[in-house]
């Protein structure tokens, strides 16, 4: 009778209602097909699905906090589906990415806005931008050079926008981009005479700024690569004639490079110098960023930072991490020669949440200077 049933069923379903009944089950989409273990794939490039991230804040800088992030995914209309790579893996998919957010810290410090990362004509065209309202609290460290270090207290409430197109160079992974910087924020003080520590120019409130931007991209995905390279280097110019209070330039050259050694260790190293010319608005000067270093803790005019990091892959979905990094500022008030490195140092876990992204996720605990923590990490870390 099972088999007389089975026939019936196979002949009902001969009509082309049936064969385009090939949803999964609701437990199969969450399932990689070629290990069977715990993968989001399907849900997020097949159906349209969303990545809830939490924001866990603990940053010294703005306090514990937290918040939560969705990430929607989406194949660019002129790719193919993932393939087998022959190899036991897929072909990692460059998709397109919109997400929103919002989060709150323990010190008042709140944000929520949008973005989204898009690719066009078969990546010819790229697209990076968002918009984002702010108040952020935070502490402007004097350098103590002729008067002992002071912690100033400062709000920064207002609007943000970042719109960065960019054109493939031909056949090759080079791009150039063409950005425009906006902010416009409301500069508060916790002790009002601290105003007058900065000069006026210093304390412009509205910023405006058109860039221009080289960019050499070779990894082998865009969320935790494993081999090639990312280089970059950007110029923005702010001026008063686009909206600007005062004039000044802001520049930045960063690379990323990641290196197989064997089969399951990946080693990453990071080379980024910042540095700005110009009436700066103190909020604005660069800083080290670094896992383990408050935001905006350590600034001057000029920055640079080396960083490493070990990623050893346990299973082919889990893996370890190690990394370690280096600051140093100066400037404005002193000279390379005379500035002093800032450390911080810590460890990880990771989880290949997404094969066919190559996207892993998981948490790093960070060793600073002054304080440690830790982040939730969706991705890579730099950025």
């Amino acid at each position: 009778m099972r088999a007389f049933a089975l026939v019936l069923g196979g002949l009902a379903c001969g009509a082309p209602a049936c064969a385009q009944n090939t949803d999964p089950p609701p437990r199969a989409m969450f399932r990689d097909a070629e290990d069977g273990r715990f993968d989001m794939s399907r849900w997020l490039l097949e159906h349209r699905g969303f990545l809830p991230v939490p924001i866990i804040i603990t940053d010294p800088a703005l306090g514990n906090g937290g918040g939560v992030a969705l990430a929607f995914f989406q194949r660019p209309h002129d790719s193919a589906p993932a393939a087998g790579d022959g190899q036991g893996g897929v072909t990692v998919t460059r998709p397109n990415l919109y997400g929103a957010g919002a989060m709150r810290t323990a010190n008042g410090s709140e944000a929520y806005g949008a973005g989204a990362s898009l690719h066009f004509d078969e990546d010819r065209w790229r697209y990076r931008g968002g918009l984002a309202k702010t108040s952020i609290n935070l502490g402007y460290h004097t350098p103590g050079t002729l008067r002992p270090p002071l912690e100033i207290e400062y709000n920064v409430d207002g609007v943000m926008s970042f719109q960065q197109g960019f054109r493939r160079l031909g056949a090759r992974d080079l791009y150039v981009g063409l950005a425009w910087i906006y902010m416009d924020l409301d500069i508060g003080f916790d002790v009002a005479s601290d105003r007058d520590r900065f000069t006026p120019r210093e304390l412009g409130s509205k910023s405006s700024g058109l860039g221009l931007s080289l960019e050499y991209d070779s990894r082998d995905n865009t969320f935790t690569p494993s081999n090639g390279w990312l280089g970059m280097i950007e110029g923005n110019a702010y001026l008063p004639g686009i909206g600007s209070d005062t004039a000044f330039q802001s520049y930045r050259g960063h690379a990323y490079g990641y290196w197989p050694l064997g089969k399951r260790v990946v080693l990453g190293g990071r080379v980024d110098a910042r540095w700005a010319n110009g009436d700066i608005p103190f909020y604005r000067l660069p800083y080290i960023d670094l896992r383990g270093i408050g935001s905006a803790r350590y600034q001057n005019t000029r920055v640079g930072v080396l960083e490493t990091e070990l990623r050893w892959n346990l299973t082919p979905r889990w893996a370890l991490i190690g990394f370690v990094g280096a600051g140093r500022t100066w400037g404005r008030h002193n000279s390379f020669a005379d500035g002093s490195d800032e450390v911080a140092k810590g460890a990880g876990v990771r989880y290949l949440i997404a094969r066919q992204l190559g996207m892993h996720v998981g948490v790093d605990y960070a060793w600073g200077p002054e304080d440690d923590t830790f982040y939730i990490q969706v991705g890579s870390p730099w950025r």
